[in-house]
């Protein structure tokens, strides 16, 4: 039978926790520690490396916590933080929220009692919970996604994303404009974005906009934009996210109109089917896999306590395709 931390301290005399401390490396006195020495080697006890590793003061590992798995950002940064932290030596723990706040706030908690390393945190609102968390477990943090002056962060340029979008669909010549975002609580697409567009159709003079909101699945846009297409003759849609996009686009066909010729549609993020649908859809780029890149080497680098900049912004760009009439 294979012997165990609680064998070993019987033989010795001594606790459980004297032992643990000798194997990973602590204080012990030196009758102690010959004793230990000797029962080791007689008994060829293997300690468990992954339970050592847990238990040392610094490990390889690198928090990762989501808000859901079946999102294309999400997976997209995934990769980009996955394939530098192996180049760099890391690996990646990934922890899912199911974009439940108090989960986010229990796996600072939980990756920090795993010895992680440091923790990249794709969160949609940070909280004076979040604020709180990150003080007692004293690990280095970087939020992805939002901007908040106590912690580093990435972010993309959401709101110049928004100027972007609204000064294009203005110089296609739309006058009519639905905006469909989602709620404020996520400030970089919910608040961010809209403003940059807002920003944009008010230097243009456009007045007749509407403002709409919906969840993030392709489900729920259609719900939504089903029941804008019933009272809102707007000529385009722009939709906070290409999901949002791809149920307005959905529900647009439903009710028997076209895109572009009826209604033209946009979207932010530039998922893959963005290119492939029928038509495809002008959106704003947004580089996940890259942004994973950055932000994993941007952890390393806290780690390592290096001086690191606390605000690190990625650039987006606009991508015209074919969901878009030109109006004049």
């Amino acid at each position: 039978m294979k012997v165990t931390i609680s064998d070993i301290a019987k033989m010795a005399g001594v606790a459980k926790s004297t032992v643990s401390r000798y194997l990973n490396g602590g204080y012990v006195s030196e009758t102690t520690k010959l004793k230990l020495d000797k029962i080791i080697a007689d008994t060829k006890y293997e300690p468990n490396s992954f339970a050592q590793s847990l238990k040392a003061k610094k490990t390889n590992l690198i928090g990762a916590i989501i808000p859901r798995f079946d999102s294309y950002a999400t997976s997209r940064m995934l990769i980009g933080i996955d394939e530098s932290l192996k180049e760099l030596g890391y690996q990646i723990l990934v922890a899912n929220t199911s974009q439940k706040l108090e989960r986010e706030i229990e796996n600072i908690y939980s990756l920090a009692n795993q010895k992680a390393a440091g923790i990249i945190l794709l969160a949609k609102q940070i909280t004076k919970e979040h604020i709180e968390a990150a003080k007692a477990v004293d690990l280095p943090i970087l939020i992805a996604g939002q901007e908040d002056e106590e912690f580093h962060s990435l972010v993309y340029g959401d709101a110049q994303s928004g100027y972007d979008i609204g000064k294009y669909v203005a110089k296609c010549g739309h006058t009519n404009i639905c905006y469909i975002g989602v709620t404020e609580e996520d400030v970089a697409v919910g608040v961010k974005r809209k403003e940059g567009f807002r920003k944009a159709i008010e230097e243009e003079g456009i007045e007749n906009v509407s403002y709409y909101e919906s969840s993030f699945s392709i489900e729920g846009a259609y719900t939504v934009a089903t029941s804008i297409i019933k009272e809102n003759p707007a000529t385009v849609y722009v939709c906070a996210t290409d999901n949002i996009a791809l149920g307005t686009m959905k529900a647009i066909h439903h009710h028997g109109l076209k895109i572009p010729e009826d209604i033209s549609v946009t979207g932010f993020g530039d998922y893959d089917v963005a290119d492939i649908i029928d038509p495809s859809l002008t959106t704003i780029h947004y580089p996940y896999k890259t942004a994973g890149g950055t932000a994993a080497n941007k952890i390393v680098r806290m780690i390592q306590g290096e001086d690191v900049e606390r605000l690190t912004t990625i650039p987006c760009y606009l991508v015209e395709r074919k969901s878009v009439r030109r109006r004049k």
